[in-house]
């Protein structure tokens, strides 16, 4: 059963990070990873876990028709502990407070208004001292039970299914070491959004900077024209950047300039900035306004030094589906054919599937059912993971 599946993963700790140099960033996602194998397995699926944390499988379907692809990631955020989770089920929803466990935090509709969507429905919540899981345990329990209904189709009645699930997508570093080869599929979808009404093409544009700045020590007693004060100078450098272009202030498709992280003193400070655009052309000028910011602060405090260093992340998926739409046209079957009513919605943030679709296999993002991600507040909603098994059953019907 389902909930019975998920429930089962969400109790294994795998959580990534960030800071670990290993491929996977932890060994504990390889407990979730062979429990997954195993099941295939018993299940009589072809499937091979490599040696980077890549669990890949395949089932035959009917030769006349290229293969599709479902994916889903094991690891969990790192904003809240995924240790010891003890998942609560809340069926027939009342619309009242939900207590979370003895936490004393409580899921209300107040701060939560999508709540009264699902009055009357099952709720897997958190007990509020960890994270659930969802984001994406919710994912991984939606493949594998397609998988089981799928075996139970007629051969010549299924397209072939290529299966994926790996690890360390919190830390962005999900595709690394990804094999399209080994995938062996036309196009595919990642099963790792929120809503099942919700089918998503485009992911941001993303870039990271790091400042780093050397001033100059002075006993401040005797430091009149002398003293550069790295952590002033950042100050200053974060103080002449859009202050509305930030997460707070943005939604849709607004791009923003979020630090994630600052330390100083007087000699040396840093900042590490994610940058976010949909539009790849509107986040290099992004780029170029800390460039600019960084001259002007050379020609404010002599004898700074202020250096920068940017990383490519991820880019916009829009830009290989536009040129092959296939997997864009086969989900807008699939949902007609169901009788759901879909829309089209900008990920504010990446996807395992965007550095996919870039590789070769084009991979739009698909629901999960669950809500309140990387935190002691995020629920799944059954019913809705229920709708999602249908529609990626149906994803492989002739």
């Amino acid at each position: 059963m389902l909930l019975d599946k998920f429930i089962r993963y969400v109790k294994i700790d795998t959580q990534s990070d960030e800071d670990a140099t290993l491929t996977p960033s932890t060994y504990k996602q390889y407990d979730l990873l062979n429990v997954l194998k195993e099941e295939l397995e018993q299940l009589g699926v072809e499937c091979e876990l490599d040696k980077y944390g890549r669990l890949y499988g395949h089932i035959p379907g009917n030769k006349a028709y290229t293969n599709i692809g479902l994916c889903a990631h094991v690891d969990t955020a790192l904003e809240c502990s995924d240790t010891d989770v003890r998942p609560q089920v809340i069926k027939n929803y009342d619309g009242k407070d939900i207590p979370l466990g003895d936490s004393g935090l409580s899921l209300t509709s107040e701060e939560f208004p999508i709540l009264k969507n699902f009055i009357g429905k099952t709720l897997i919540t958190t007990d509020g001292s960890t994270l659930l899981g969802a984001d994406d345990k919710a994912g991984v329990a939606i493949i594998m039970e397609t998988i089981e209904r799928y075996l139970k189709l007629d051969v010549d009645k299924r397209r072939g299914f290529s299966i994926l699930f790996t690890p360390d997508e919190e830390v962005g570093r999900g595709p690394e070491h990804f094999d399209p080869k080994k995938y062996n599929c036309e196009f595919a979808y990642t099963i790792d959004g929120n809503s099942p009404k919700y089918i998503e093409i485009e992911n941001f544009n993303a870039k990271a900077i790091k400042i780093n700045i050397e001033g100059k020590s002075i006993h401040p007693g005797y430091a009149k024209d002398t003293m550069i004060n790295a952590s002033l100078v950042l100050a200053d450098f974060m103080n002449k950047l859009p202050q509305d272009m930030i997460p707070s202030k943005t939604a849709d498709r607004e791009g923003f300039n979020h630090v994630v992280s600052i330390s100083g003193d007087v000699e040396h400070a840093s900042a590490h900035y994610i940058l976010r655009n949909h539009d790849a052309k509107i986040l290099d000028k992004q780029v170029d306004e800390f460039f600019t910011i960084k001259d002007e602060l050379h020609k404010k405090y002599p004898g700074v030094k202020i250096s920068m260093q940017i990383t490519d992340q991820y880019k916009n998926m829009i830009e290989v589906i536009n040129q092959k739409p296939a997997c864009k046209n086969h989900i807008e079957k699939v949902y007609n054919k169901l009788g759901i009513k879909f829309e089209y919605t900008p990920i504010r943030g990446g996807t395992d599937g965007a550095t996919f679709s870039f590789k070769g296999v084009p991979c739009p993002n698909l629901g999960t059912g669950s809500y309140n991600h990387h935190g002691r507040y995020e629920f799944a909603v059954l019913e809705e993971m229920e709708e999602m098994v249908k529609i990626s059953l149906e994803i492989f019907k002739l």
